[in-house]
């Protein structure tokens, strides 16, 4: 076949595509319809769990999985605006790696909302200003966000999903790198690149921001004084900044979770992860007691942080990541149990794991 023809074959089929396209619409639309008589969420975890595990035993490996990925994100993200127009909050300004979690997530195709702080995307989520809020809550270079962690202590709003953002961070400024005296960062990415500063700039002062698109228009701004930030390459272009050096992170698979949190909870999917949070009698062997209750149930444990109370000095909050669906056994008997032996228990959500 020539090339003309070839060329004919792709645009009988981009039309065959755009016609299949116009019909998921028609159905999108009549599910929308079905979900307002009902009142049920247009976010369904579970179900895109289940939409992408089909599309990639369809694929069978033929297209680049991320590829697939990406334009089936833009698709379901178009089914959100014909179903109902979702608002979707995040950890701002615009740049933030909070931001582009929200893009891989939820698409182009919802509203999205930079809000300055943790605080401000939970209250804008429980006042129904928003739909959901995308918010990180672990890095695999740094550990925990502790904010994000107190704050989803102290609601009642659920965590409905979770997805993983590949972080790499980067280097910008408009000066030549040996003018460098400061260099702007939020606390976290400051963190995961620990190793690399004291090794490329241990004289430079580290100054921690709100975001990495905070620390970018102080770099800008503050040139003359010798100033650099830390931060994603969309931060520098939508900042003008010229991007000095990549992958600065100390681990090259630096990764952070991020948490979709809402007011519904997400039913069953094939694999689940819940997060629950606890407190323990503060006496010799509470916390080992309420671990063997996992343990006497098969549960499985995927990580476990503490965070102090802030009611009673030196007493602690425990948040412990656990294999399974709080509906589901084992997990479900042993929350039960759980529940009676904590003075402070609380489920924080269930979710896909992938």
């Amino acid at each position: 076949m020539g090339l003309d023809e070839l060329r004919k074959e792709i645009d009988s089929i981009d039309a065959q595509i755009v016609e299949l396209l116009k019909q998921r619409a028609r159905c999108v639309h009549g599910v929308g319809e079905i979900k307002k008589a009902d009142g049920a969420p247009t976010f369904v975890p579970e179900r895109e769990t289940a939409l992408i595990a089909k599309l990639m035993k369809l694929n069978n490996g033929e297209l680049p999985e991320k590829s697939l990925l990406s334009i089936y994100r833009q698709i379901v993200s178009c089914s959100f605006l014909l179903e109902g127009n979702m608002k979707i909050g995040y950890l701002g300004p615009e740049g933030t790696w909070s931001h582009q979690a929200a893009l891989s997530r939820f698409g182009e195709s919802v509203e999205l909302f930079a809000y300055p702080s943790f605080r401000e995307v939970f209250t804008a989520v429980e006042r129904g200003q928003i739909n959901y809020g995308v918010i990180p809550i672990e890095n695999s270079t740094d550990g925990s966000v502790t904010q994000a962690m107190d704050l989803l202590g102290s609601t009642n709003l659920r965590i409905c999903a979770q997805m993983h953002q590949s972080v790499q961070n980067c280097l910008m400024a408009s000066i030549p790198r040996e003018e460098i005296r400061t260099i702007y960062s939020h606390p976290q990415v400051l963190g995961q690149c620990r190793l690399w500063l004291q090794h490329n700039f241990p004289q430079a002062e580290q100054v921690p921001t709100a975001s990495t698109t905070a620390a970018a228009k102080l770099a800008r701004e503050r040139a003359a004084e010798g100033a650099a930030a830390l931060g994603s390459e969309l931060a520098a272009k939508l900042n003008n900044l010229p991007v000095l050096e990549t992958r600065i992170q100390d681990k090259a698979t630096n990764t952070t979770r991020f948490a979709v949190i809402g007011n519904q909870s997400t039913k069953p999917s094939a694999l689940d992860r819940t997060t629950i949070c606890f407190g323990v009698p503060h006496t010799p062997g509470s916390l080992a007691d309420i671990l063997m209750i996992l343990k006497k149930h098969h549960v499985n444990i995927y990580c476990i942080d503490s965070r102090p109370t802030r009611d009673v000095a030196w007493e602690y909050l425990f948040y412990i990541d656990v294999e399974g669906h709080e509906s589901c056994e084992p997990l479900k008997s042993c929350l039960a149990e759980l529940h009676t032996k904590c003075p402070m228990f609380k489920v924080l959500g269930s979710y896909p794991e992938h």
